[in-house]
């Protein structure tokens, strides 16, 4: 494979905002869906919760929307909740006064405070601690707090937008999450599709990740070579795209020349059995849609799909939601997935 075109297929021409330009890379119609996600809500001004596994691009969708938004002129600024100690996160999110606690020398503005005029990014919002959810509702629907130590409100004008690998609706029916919570950042949500489903835009990314470290580590490749691409694409990338771009900037590193070198070893020597790994997948697709098949599609009730599998109804339709089950698509779906485990069995 050779790269001396442009690779960036992601169809974004005309969206504005410096991210959409640069980082959102992809031609898949799942991705493209994405992308026209982010086009819809980003003037609407509304919250946004972005959802999808670990290393999918939730932080760059998130600075998307910022930069494609009215608000792109002032902050984005990002917090991740799972990052900071539960006893320092209040502080961090809506400041402190001097004296407010041991070690508050001097006054200090919240990332709230901040991001006035733009945008707060809540990442991994689903590990804020439960005590500190209702000060987080409060600030989402009034745009004040105060700060810790300090009985004078601030407001503030701050777009929201949270992201999360977890099932929040599961959350929610546990008691770990607060609903009242769960539905202020869930006013318009986006799911990002792991890499393994959109593998059509591998080799787009690659090239985007070789060009980019090979500038940056001072190297010319202009070659990938058709075996490692397809290894590369062959890989289930676990890790998403964070993933992916470690390994090639490892690759990019390790190349002295024009035709890249690729640990691909790595990737084999890991790798899960591919048909195992999709079998159990499409099995558990498989066994939810047949029985909603058997409930003619109702969910919820004593009689309901939920009931029959076992679980709670919005843990079912979360579980939907992330399996990609749809009811116009079902019965192609399960003509289609009975044959991977027909075939997976024989093999």
């Amino acid at each position: 494979m050779t790269f001396e075109r442009n690779h960036n297929g992601s169809g974004n021409s005309g969206m504005e905002g410096k991210m959409a330009l640069s980082e959102l890379i992809g031609s898949s119609p799942n991705f493209m869906a994405v992308l026209e996600d982010v086009r819809t809500v980003a003037p609407a001004d509304c919250a946004v919760l972005v959802r999808g596994e670990t290393g999918t691009g939730k932080e760059v969708i998130a600075r998307a929307i910022h930069d494609a938004s009215p608000r792109r002129q002032h902050r984005f600024v990002a917090i991740n909740c799972a990052a900071i100690p539960a006893a320092l996160l209040e502080s961090d999110l809506f400041g402190h006064e001097r004296g407010a606690f041991t070690g508050a020398c001097t006054q200090r503005i919240g990332r709230f405070q901040a991001a006035d005029h733009g945008t707060l990014f809540l990442d991994e919002i689903g590990e804020l601690p439960i005590e500190l959810q209702p000060k987080l509702l409060r600030a989402l629907q009034e745009q004040e707090f105060e700060r810790l130590g300090s009985s004078q409100t601030t407001r503030v004008d701050v777009r929201i937008v949270a992201a999360t690998n977890q099932i929040l609706e599961q959350m929610v029916s546990e008691r770990k999450f607060r609903m009242d919570l769960y539905y202020r950042l869930n006013v318009f949500p986006i799911t990002i599709p792991p890499l393994r489903e959109r593998p059509e835009d591998i080799p787009l990314l690659v090239a985007h990740f070789v060009r980019l470290f090979a500038q940056r580590h001072g190297r010319s490749i202009k070659v990938i070579p058709d075996d490692v691409m397809a290894v590369i694409e062959r890989h289930n990338w676990p890790g998403n795209i964070r993933e992916l771009q470690n390994f090639i900037e490892r690759s990019v590193v390790l190349t002295p020349g024009a035709e890249m070198r690729a640990p691909v070893e790595e990737l084999t020597n890991r790798e899960l059995p591919e048909s195992s790994a999709r079998t159990l997948a499409d099995a558990e697709r498989a066994h939810i849609i047949a029985t909603l098949r058997e409930t003619k599609w109702v969910v919820g009730g004593r009689n309901g799909a939920a009931t029959r599998l076992g679980v709670n109804r919005t843990t079912l339709i979360a579980k939907m939601q992330k399996l990609g089950i749809f009811r116009d698509t079902a019965e192609q779906c399960i003509v289609n997935l009975d044959s991977k485990v027909r075939a997976a069995t024989v093999s």
